[in-house]
């Protein structure tokens, strides 16, 4: 007994790096699941993101059919309407 004392006394010194790679190795499955969960979730933050993305660019396209339609009523105003072209909240120009 007297002979695996000073082993044991040393065990926490000849793997104390060892320790460190086994908690890494153990704990590798949670963090790789936890990593495929975000790529396949929305969060709140991304979802106004994309919103707000989506809603910019549906204006710019508003602006330039407008830009469009009073250019068209500048070169002939007897027919010339109001404009029922495309608008930003709608996804379709009404009819």
């Amino acid at each position: 007994m007297r002979r695996f004392l000073p082993f044991v006394a040393m065990m926490p010194l000849l793997t104390g790096g060892c320790l460190g790679t086994v908690g890494k190795v153990v704990t590798a499955p949670v963090r790789v699941a936890s990593k495929a969960v975000d790529w396949t979730t929305t969060s709140q933050s991304e979802a106004d993101r994309n919103y707000g993305k989506k809603m910019r660019k549906a204006e710019e396209r508003e602006g330039r059919e407008r830009k469009a339609h009073d250019k068209a009523c500048k070169k002939d105003p007897a027919n010339c309407g109001p404009y029922e072209g495309y608008r930003a909240g709608n996804s379709e120009p009404k009819d």
